[in-house]
């Protein structure tokens, strides 16, 4: 699922779009596989003991609609959630969405970040994933956990704020990016 594009402001280009990696997904995946094998030995206990049918029926469909419940939280919840969270980065911002009820998000202007850096330890080395960490002028740094492949985001956003901080720094005589084009242009340079 890709970012919409339509959140986009005008001309906002899209360099990366990320959803958190699958190693967040690993924790409910395995207590719904522990709730499938206790549900099923439920299961295989009743249906082997001498109970009344009815009653056998009865608690039969509970351990189902137990099943159904665990299924739905920790299978199908988690996989929304991950599918539903995007890190985004653009020409211009940081954009971080989540939620599937509930959303909420963050936007980062790329001029406004000060520092970007990254933090893995030996198994998120091995899975390539790792915590980006982004501070921006005025708030507290925040941290994007489980971004895949996080070096590599970390040096393409650093590369885009380098970008963007060149682009805005004044030259010797005072002029930005913008002037200086304009500058060429009005000098016939660049046409």
């Amino acid at each position: 699922m890709s970012y919409p594009r339509e959140n986009l402001a005008p001309g906002e280009e899209i360099v990366l779009h990320r959803h958190p990696h699958w190693k967040c997904l690993l924790g409910p995946f395995l207590v719904f596989l522990l709730v499938t094998a206790v549900a099923g030995v439920l299961a295989g206990m009743v249906s082997g003991s001498t109970l009344d049918s009815t009653v056998s029926t009865v608690l039969l469909i509970i351990i189902g609609v137990l099943w159904l419940l665990g299924f739905v939280w920790y299978f199908v919840r988690p996989l929304v959630s991950w599918k539903t969270t995007h890190f985004v980065l653009t020409d211009r911002r940081v954009i971080y969405r989540n939620g599937v009820l509930t959303r909420s998000g963050i936007d980062i202007p790329i001029r406004r970040i000060n520092t970007v850096e990254f933090r893995h330890g030996p198994i998120d080395r091995m899975l390539r994933t790792g915590t980006l960490i982004i501070e921006s002028a005025s708030d507290e740094p925040l941290s994007f956990d489980d971004i895949p492949h996080v070096e590599r985001v970390h040096a393409m956003l650093y590369h885009e704020v380098l970008d963007t901080h060149e682009d805005a720094a004044p030259d010797e005589f005072g002029l930005t990016d913008d002037d200086r084009s304009d500058r060429r242009h009005d000098e016939g340079v660049g046409r």
